[in-house]
């Protein structure tokens, strides 16, 4: 059945007008009740952030999302569409969307006056009911709210006095929607005073106009939460008047982290496939968690989700460059290629002044062979006891410590082709054997595996590695280069 088109014909329908809450309020709940994922590709908040935002639809409140950069707070804001019908009816030319049966605008009445039942009604799908502003402090009340607009006094020859000249902004052309606002402390103080009376009475008044336009908007906010405190520049009364306020969070464990970047990240090469072993991810994701809570970056700011996306992304392109070098039709992630994922670290971290004193890359590193690290661990839990200096003469790794021992070095560089690079590896005893563990699937997963464990090795201490310029590493044994420095 088609949809009506006028006035007269969405009368004969069924068609009962409803505020924007009842409409989120009905379809959440006929969401709840059908099951699955209210916000599909939202990943880690279904226990937390998820059931709060669905309480606060089903009490129809504005809210606002608290939290660090990099949380989802606009995916989840945008989100929301999903809980609107796939269309409502409009008057047909109306700024504001006013509903056929509910008008408001004095325009609209003296239309509906005039036309009657033969009055157009448009169509306006779920989408075209969500807007959003980025706070800034240039934002005016003009862009908001609006203003007169002299150019259609003008030319339409209307009296200052008629509401016809006003020019809307974006609030009110978000009738019967969802406004959203990120980071709302932005916005300048008397700004933010011309949003109360839209929380609390739900219209707009413009320079004066003695009429009062009634809106019916869902408003949603984002922000940080250190800007969100008192010491912060959001205005008390505007804070009261947003009934739930919501915080959003970084993944809290390794596996929701993991399914985000998976689900982010540009992995797939095309005709250049590029094996990605599972520590590798493991590496990548840990870089965030030891970066939220490390000494030397900035807690307040936040260390974003982009971090690991971006880093794997870079990871995946260095073996995909190289691969493309060698005229090879694909491609697998070596350790020494983990060195790409800086430009994906520095650039995206606040450093407090202890970490500005040792520069980024000096953190960035830090950061990194820390999360080596944590995930080598893992795969090979005895190795805290070679650090802790216990039975170290007994360990899995003794013969590849004593090849090291006996004044051998092993360059690897990231531009070795396959060949070299696991005949190099090959000659360290037992380490082929030990790097099956990680059950590589083929040659150039079990040459990765290797490095891997190399590199695990010094991050424990137990052998000394070398950057080299352009790209790789030199490994060597500990007590032997610490000698040659101090001969140095």
């Amino acid at each position: 059945m088609s949809q009506p088109r006028t006035l007269g014909e969405l009368k004969e329908t069924n068609y009962r007008p409803r505020s924007i809450r009842d409409e989120l309020r009905q379809n959440m709940i006929q969401a709840l009740k059908a099951g699955g994922s209210l916000f599909p590709g939202v990943v880690g908040y279904d226990k937390t952030v998820i059931p709060q935002i669905a309480n606060a639809i089903l009490a129809k409140h504005n809210f606002i999302l608290l939290g660090l950069r990099g949380q989802a707070k606009t995916r989840l804001l945008r989100s929301l569409t999903r809980f609107l019908d796939e269309s409502i009816p409009a008057i047909d030319g109306s700024l504001l969307n006013e509903d056929p049966l509910l008008p408001t605008s004095i325009g609209s009445i003296r239309r509906i006056e005039k036309e009657g039942d033969d009055l157009p009604i448009r169509w306006i799908s779920r989408e075209e009911r969500y807007q959003e502003k980025l706070a800034t402090p240039d934002v005016t009340m003009a862009d908001l709210i609006g203003d007169i607009d002299p150019v259609k006094a003008a030319t339409r020859k209307l009296d200052f006095s008629d509401p016809e000249v006003i020019h809307y902004g974006v609030i009110p052309r978000t009738n019967r929607g969802i406004f959203a606002i990120n980071e709302v402390p932005d916005l300048a103080a008397r700004i933010q005073v011309g949003l109360l009376n839209i929380l609390e009475e739900g219209d707009i008044q413009i320079r004066g106009f003695p009429i009062r336009i009634p809106l019916d908007l869902l408003c949603v906010f984002s922000a940080n939460p250190e800007d969100y405190t008192n010491r912060g520049n959001m205005i008390t009364p505007l804070k009261d008047r947003i009934e739930s306020q919501i915080k959003t969070h970084y993944p809290t464990t390794l596996e929701d982290s993991l399914s985000i970047t998976a689900q982010e990240a540009y992995v797939d090469r095309g005709l250049t496939p590029i094996t990605v072993p599972t520590y590798f991810t493991e590496i990548v994701e840990e870089i965030g968690f030891v970066a939220r809570t490390s000494e030397f970056v900035d807690q307040n700011s936040g260390v974003s989700a982009r971090v690991t996306i971006s880093a794997l992304e870079n990871l995946i392109s260095n073996a995909e460059r190289r691969a493309h070098a060698h005229g090879s039709d694909h491609g697998s992630v070596r350790m020494c290629d983990v060195a790409s994922v800086f430009p994906s670290i520095t650039g995206k971290i606040e450093l407090v002044y202890e970490g500005e004193l040792e520069g980024t890359t000096a953190v960035a590193k830090h950061i990194l062979g820390k999360a080596v690290k944590k995930v080598f661990s893992r795969y090979f839990p005895n190795a805290h006891r070679m650090e802790a200096d216990q039975d170290r003469d007994d360990t899995q790794f003794q013969e590849i410590i004593d090849w090291f021992a006996k004044g051998s070095t092993l360059e690897l560089t990231d531009e070795q082709r396959d060949e070299e690079y696991i005949s190099a590896l090959r000659d360290i005893p037992s380490l082929p054997e030990l790097a099956t563990t990680l059950k590589p699937a083929n040659d150039a997963e079990l040459a990765s595996a290797m490095e891997f464990v190399l590199e695990g090795l010094h991050q424990y201490s137990i052998i000394a590695r070398e950057d080299i310029t352009g790209g790789g590493s030199a490994f060597r044994d500990l007590l032997g280069d610490m000698m040659t420095q101090f001969k140095e």
